[in-house]
């Protein structure tokens, strides 16, 4: 390679800018095949200029390649003959030589045409074995000039278009070779034939390449016109400055491919993170709305609550209105006697239907917060990540921390189940419930409770009946005290109402708080994961961007490379 002060100047920084590349995937946590990419271009800086020739099996490259170089160094056939990557270099002859990858061999040639280049045999594009395609595939980052060959009698097949295609997405330098040339009869087959191929080309390549139609088997019978303007036309393209100008641009352009791919995974990476906020807003959403739903549900078993004590009242008031009379004197006296009545006529089934009411608002809240949590899994389930997201850390992180939710979602699951909540939410109630019936601590339930509060009511609405005496009732005394009981009675039902409607609301409210702080809880690490991730992505964004902006400085410096 023509090593000038200009190009001396040129390798350290493509050497630095690699380096630079390297890290910059090695920091974004990038697959270790585009890391290896990337190490391989680095590495081909200090290699021999690679002209590797490429094509289906059966197009003829290794009847091209003994043609080219004059001489019988590679075994030919109608089947795929070649099931290793020859390196064919300058040298003593000597026994192939293995390399550090199983599937390269090195081989000597002491041949003129090899000096300052290693010339590249690949396995057929479209080989049955598939191994062969991807040896093929796998060295096309290496290759500093590409000879495709494609066959006259199946000029620029389909497997050639898509081979051509990631050739251009390497940035390859291009030239098209039709071999079997001997077959075109007539010059009107020749201009078709090269007119076909170049079309094919310059639509993959966005280019019109050089075509050159030779006949390997002609060539070596003696010589063919073909050859003989492609060797010409390589030793142009093969001199010290067109030779070192390809050497520093081959890399670039691997390393141009190698970044786009990591820009295209950060793009991948962008557009999940906006999903994955959507189903963060989405998760709270859900939250809200199922608090509104519980809202209503409680609204509407607290006017259960309200009917009951209703109906309560009227039957209270009635009591009062009949028992408050002079004709029932005898019976005023009798307090104990005026309690059992007000139990039996005015306070009835009130504790057990209190009871039942409670039962059935706990029943209803445990179902409808196990529901949620359902719907909460399913709907984390519904987005696992996508199999097109590149497997990096990236992807294996947010997988899960999705779990993780998940599974926070099942186990909250299987303790409503169990039926803890349903334990929890109806101590609660039962240890708030105590204050308003003058209950001490102790083991007591809904059951107990609602008897003391019968019992309670019962105490309440007689104690003004309590020590009356038959002489101190008088035609205008008892009427007041009938008055004064009513309005005590209703002054007692609404007191009992907000007292219980407090209770039940700030013990619902307890317990949405626990299963909001649960949800919560469990998204935490997945919204800083996501915080995090978008911080980190935004400043790859700019370091990516830096990197191809010297990729392209470079790249045109190169480009410049004897023409100073």
């Amino acid at each position: 390679m023509l090593v000038t002060e200009q190009v001396q100047t040129l390798l350290t920084r493509e050497r630095s800018l690699l380096s630079d590349l390297q890290a910059f995937l090695t920091l974004q946590g990038a697959p270790e095949a585009a890391l290896q990419q990337a190490r391989q271009a680095l590495a081909n800086l200090d290699e021999s200029f690679l002209l590797v020739v490429v094509g289906e099996f059966n197009a003829g490259k290794s009847s091209f390649v003994n043609a080219l170089l004059g001489d019988a160094v590679l075994p030919e056939g109608v089947t795929p003959t070649t099931d290793r990557i020859y390196v064919l270099v300058h040298g003593e002859k000597g026994e192939p030589e293995a390399t550090a990858d199983p599937f390269v061999v090195r081989l000597k040639l002491p041949l003129t045409a090899l000096e300052g280049v290693a010339l590249v045999d690949t396995p057929g594009t479209n080989a049955i074995i598939r191994q062969h395609q991807v040896l093929t595939e796998g060295f096309l980052p290496r290759a500093d000039l590409l000879l495709f060959l494609t066959s006259a009698d199946r000029p620029f097949t389909e497997s050639e278009r898509q081979f051509l295609s990631l050739a251009a997405r390497w940035g390859r330098s291009v030239v098209m070779v039709v071999n079997k040339a001997d077959l075109l009869e007539t010059q009107a087959q020749r201009d078709e034939v090269r007119a076909f191929v170049e079309a094919g080309a310059r639509a993959e390549l966005n280019l019109t390449p050089p075509v050159y139609l030779v006949s390997a088997r002609t060539e070596q019978r003696g010589g063919d016109a073909g050859f003989q303007a492609l060797r010409a036309a390589l030793q142009a393209r093969l001199g010290e400055v067109e030779r070192t100008r390809l050497k520093l641009s081959s890399p670039l352009s691997a390393a141009a491919e190698i970044l786009g791919g990591e820009e295209r995974r950060a793009s991948a990476a962008r557009d999940t993170l906006k999903t994955d906020l959507e189903t963060l807003s989405s998760l709270e959403a859900q939250r809200q709305r199922h608090q509104e739903t519980m809202q209503g549900e409680l609204d509407g078993q607290l006017n259960r609550v309200g009917r009951l004590l209703g109906e309560f009242e009227a039957r209270a008031d009635k009591f009062i209105d009949q028992t408050m009379r002079i004709g029932n004197l005898r019976q005023l006296i009798n307090s104990r006697g005026i309690e059992q009545h007000f139990r039996e006529q005015a306070v009835g089934d009130l504790p057990q239907a209190i009871e039942r009411q409670f039962a059935s608002m706990i029943d209803r809240f445990v179902e409808a917060n196990l529901h949620f949590w359902e719907d909460v899994q399913a709907f984390l389930i519904r987005r696992q990540p996508s199999s097109e997201i590149a497997r990096t850390r990236f992807s294996y992180d947010r997988h899960a921390l999705i779990e993780g939710i998940a599974g926070s979602a099942s186990r909250h699951i299987e303790e409503v189940t169990e039926s803890q909540l349903t334990r929890q939410l109806a101590a609660d109630t039962e240890e708030a419930m105590k204050g308003v019936v003058g209950l001490g601590a102790g083991g007591v339930g809904v059951g107990v409770i609602g008897a003391v509060l019968g019992a309670t009511l019962a105490a309440d609405f007689t104690f003004i009946f309590s020590g009356l005496a038959l002489g101190s009732l008088g035609l205008l005394i008892l009427p007041a005290k009938r008055l004064q009981a009513l309005r005590q009675l209703r002054v007692k039902v609404t007191e009992l109402r907000e007292s219980l409607e407090a209770i039940v609301r700030r013990e619902y409210q307890r317990e949405q708080d626990r299963a909001d702080a649960r949800l919560r809880d469990a998204m935490s690490p997945f919204t800083r994961f996501i915080e995090g991730e978008q911080e980190r992505l935004n400043s790859a964004q700019a370091q990516a961007a830096k990197l191809r902006t010297d990729l392209s400085d470079l790249k045109a410096r190169v480009g410049e490379i004897g023409t100073r």
